[in-house]
């Protein structure tokens, strides 16, 4: 059944993920390295997560084999917010977000080709709108009206690939059943531990530099990271996956309007095909299940009712 109390957390979710360009660009102005905002992100994450997983007295013992597994997701959600941060530095925040967005479909053609998932119109038809709305992004003009950076798209896709595995994992390992909370604490928790050994090893890890980095990325960690993740898995106990998923499209939409209003990125025709081809590919992966018993309702109301062809049709199930 349909939720209000769930379809407004699903537009928080969504929504707060989509601010992450308003918190990272000024930081990543005033500069930091990626490598040393990513750290500090993660580390204040998985603090206010356990502050509130020992306020909700939840049990945060896990096992030897759920560590290890936990230590190797961590990886790949590095990887993602590593690259998703890099391609900030190519591409405009919304169409960065606009692209990492991608993810839903990378994870059907992964399920398809690795776990021999059934294939389906639909998802060839995802496909074909995710390929056309990157190749829209690529081709649209920022606002020095020079073209969008291959390399920044690239990166991003590389990203969104890194979240995509991130899924799969989760969902085909031993921590598949764990508490989301927990989950993501010691994800954040090992992905901190991982960046700042890397920011170590390269020289990258900074003190914050001022009062307003440290506000910025304390809101980063709090607003994109614990209060979306909270409301992400209200809005699927409430709403569903599949409803979830679909609402997250306000993501990429919310990070292309932070661009355009508060860093005066450029919203030109072509971008808005792009955005637009992106939402729709998605919404086409996450609705597949219901479309084809709907297609084939309307074929058969066709077929009986405006061709009068009833002998020989069944109606569907």
């Amino acid at each position: 059944m349909f939720s209000m109390k769930g379809f407004l957390a699903a537009l928080v979710t969504s929504s707060t993920f989509g601010l992450l360009p308003l918190f990272t660009l000024p930081v990543m102005g005033d500069g930091m390295h990626v490598l040393a905002i990513l750290f500090y992100r993660f580390l204040f994450s998985a603090g206010l997560l356990m502050l509130l997983l020992l306020g909700l007295r939840c049990d945060l013992r896990i096992t030897r084999a759920e560590g290890w597994t936990l230590a190797g997701l961590s990886l790949f959600y590095d990887g993602s917010a590593a690259f998703l941060f890099w391609a900030y530095h190519y591409l405009p925040g919304g169409v960065a977000a606009t692209i990492n967005f991608l993810y839903p479909v990378i994870v059907t053609v992964i399920m398809i080709g690795w776990f021999h998932e059934k294939k389906s119109f639909w998802t060839f038809c995802a496909l074909a709108l995710a390929f056309g709305g990157v190749a829209a992004l690529s081709l649209s003009k920022g606002s020095n009206g020079q073209g969008i950076s291959l390399l920044g798209v690239g990166v991003d896709l590389i990203s969104a690939l890194s979240y995509a595995l991130y899924i799969v994992w989760v969902n085909h390992s031993c921590v598949r059943k764990m508490p989301m909370l927990k989950l993501n604490f010691y994800v954040f928790l090992f992905a901190a531990a991982g960046m700042g050994v890397l920011s170590v090893a390269t020289g990258q890890l900074q003190a914050v530099p001022d009062g307003k980095s440290y506000a910025n990325l304390t809101l980063m960690a709090l607003i994109c990271t614990v209060v979306s993740n909270i409301t992400l898995v209200y809005a699927i106990q409430h709403l569903g996956s599949t409803l979830t998923s679909v609402l997250g499209a306000m993501e990429s939409v919310t990070a292309v309007l932070v661009g355009v209003w508060v860093f005066g990125e450029a919203f030109t025709p072509v971008l808005a095909l792009g955005i637009l081809l992106i939402i729709l590919s998605v919404t086409v992966v996450v609705l597949s299940p219901h479309l084809t018993p709907i297609f084939r309702f309307f074929k058969y109301y066709y077929l009986t009712e405006m061709r009068g062809k009833h002998r020989t049709l069944r109606a569907p199930r």
